[in-house]
């Protein structure tokens, strides 16, 4: 049974078509994985099948009863409200029909005999859907997704307003899975997550009794949950039964078909625009030469095949600091309170240190008090004469209707607009990302516009707060040789051993620190 329709979908951005007449069918039970590169339109299909944008042409059908869930990256939570009661909040439906219940046993003790009836059937109706719905166990659902996500360790007491980036998308992501819709939508939902909570999603999402549709880059993680591949490329979607891995081998045979039929109709076209060349203006052969120009006209034109644009970064020292970049001694790092103290740290010019330790330990608040952006609780930080840190934030969510090449003009006006679009295209932006709106563009496409802003900075230090989230493994390897070949100092933040393990020259493990 359908739970989802999409007939006919098309978008576009000004004149640049994204996606062009999308039609799919998800089943119940159905567990999908919606697979491409980076822009190729995966984040905007989401955005249409929520309803959070609407499509030039083509209509998305829920099924009447259907309940979907989105992880929401901007929703406001409240501040003085805890972890728990929000996390109860994925039943406040359940909770309502409670009170209702109270309610309804406070009026059967002071009506008379009459009333009772009506009264009693309504009280015993919600009792069964509590009972159906396991409402008495609500405490024990909350303990479990908050323990697998990691959330009992922070204190299900918590403020929410005390969260960090991270914990807060974890807190969003339980309340999302303790809700358990008919279809889930997860767009990237293990960026914020630790090993071992990635394991536990793994488990979770192999066992959820609903469909779900997943965007992630974490292809290993991928190939562990999904019986379907949905790939996203040249504005077409195509369906692969099966695994992320049997996707691949079938994508491959199909490119050799799709390659070798466009070759062959090339050969046809090039025989009948020769004949009818040669042809149309001899009046014995006209009439030959015009049936060949009608058939031409018939055929439908198969794309050329082409692979999307392998991004290249480079990163310049801008000019050569001081031996000694950065020190810190005696350091307590934290807000109200330390969660560090006694910390001793240099960093050496040309050295490159990965900064490492499980979501909410404190990474970025120490890189911003590195940075000065935050005063040290005690002791100092030195930053030595000429060094110039460029600093890539974890997240910045882009606001307005200013374009990418707009963007770009703004930070650096003496560079032409012609030499801002090839910097652009060559971090692997095609020319309609290059003008679609900075806040309509994925979250891969908005990094690789705040990595080329980081290459035109004038630094000799690069400080990363996790890069790689939302970045396809072509752009994360085209990254990670551009670190590796970078002559200047680096700090990285990341969750991604494979990414950096490599190339580094030293790990600061928070975890160690006491």
């Amino acid at each position: 049974m359908s739970i989802l329709e999409v007939n006919g979908l098309s978008h576009s951005y000004g004149d640049k078509n994204v996606l062009q007449n999308i039609s799919f069918r998800m089943l119940k039970g159905e567990h999908i994985g919606l697979v491409g590169a980076n822009g190729a339109g995966k984040s905007t299909l989401f955005k249409m099948i929520t309803g959070q944008l609407l499509p030039d042409s083509g209509n998305v059908n829920w099924h009447p009863r259907a309940r979907s869930g989105s992880l929401e990256q901007h929703i406001a939570l409240t501040a003085g409200q805890s972890l728990r009661t929000f996390l109860q909040g994925a039943f406040q439906e359940l909770i309502d029909a409670e009170k209702e219940m109270i309610s309804l046993a406070e009026q059967m003790a002071n009506h008379a005999v009459g009333d009772l009836d009506s009264l009693l059937n309504r009280y015993s109706m919600l009792q069964e859907m509590l009972e159906q719905r396991d409402f008495y166990g609500i405490d024990a659902q909350i303990e479990t997704v908050a323990a697998g996500l990691g959330l009992t360790q922070l204190g299900l007491d918590t403020d929410v307003d005390k969260l960090s980036g991270g914990q807060r998308t974890k807190l969003l992501l339980a309340k999302l899975l303790l809700q358990k819709p008919d279809v889930l939508l997860l767009d990237e939902p293990t960026n914020y997550l630790d090993t071992a909570h990635i394991i536990w999603l793994r488990s979770y999402l192999q066992e959820y009794p609903h469909a779900f549709m997943l965007i992630t880059h974490d292809t290993a993680f991928m190939n562990a949950v999904v019986n379907v591949i949905y790939h996203l490329e040249h504005k077409q979607l195509t369906r692969y039964p099966g695994t992320y891995n049997d996707f691949t081998k079938a994508y491959e045979l199909r490119k050799r078909q799709i390659h070798q039929q466009y070759e062959r109709q090339q050969a046809e076209i090039q025989k009948l625009e020769t004949y009818v060349q040669k042809n149309k203006a001899r009046a014995s052969t006209a009439k030959q030469a015009k049936s060949r120009e009608k058939k031409l006209q018939k055929i439908v034109r198969i794309e050329k095949p082409g692979n999307n644009p392998t991004p290249i970064f480079s990163f310049a020292v801008a000019q050569q600091p001081v031996n000694v970049m950065l020190e810190a001694t005696d350091l307590s790092i934290g807000y109200s309170t330390p969660l560090f103290s006694g910390i001793h740290l240099k960093l050496e010019r040309g050295e490159k240190v990965a900064l490492v330790g499980h979501n909410g330990i404190g990474k970025t608040t120490t890189l911003k008090t590195l940075l000065g952006e935050l005063p040290a609780l005690r002791g100092a930080v030195s930053i030595g004469d000429r060094v110039l840190p460029a600093y890539f934030s974890q997240e910045t969510q882009a606001i307005g209707q200013q374009t990418a090449l707009e963007e770009m003009h703004a930070a650096f006006p003496d560079f032409t607009q012609k030499d801002l679009r090839a910097k652009l295209a060559k971090c692997g932006l095609r020319t309609e990302h290059i003008f679609q709106p900075l806040n309509t563009l994925s979250g891969g496409e908005q990094t690789k516009v705040r990595l080329c802003k980081l290459q035109l900075a004038k630094s000799n230090l690069l400080v990363l707060d996790e890069p790689t989230n939302h970045l396809d493994m072509k752009t994360k390897e085209a990254l990670k040789q551009a670190l590796r070949d970078y002559e200047g100092t680096v700090i990285l933040v990341s969750h991604e051993p494979d990414f950096y393990k490599d190339w580094v020259s030293q790990v600061w493990d928070m975890e160690t620190w006491g």
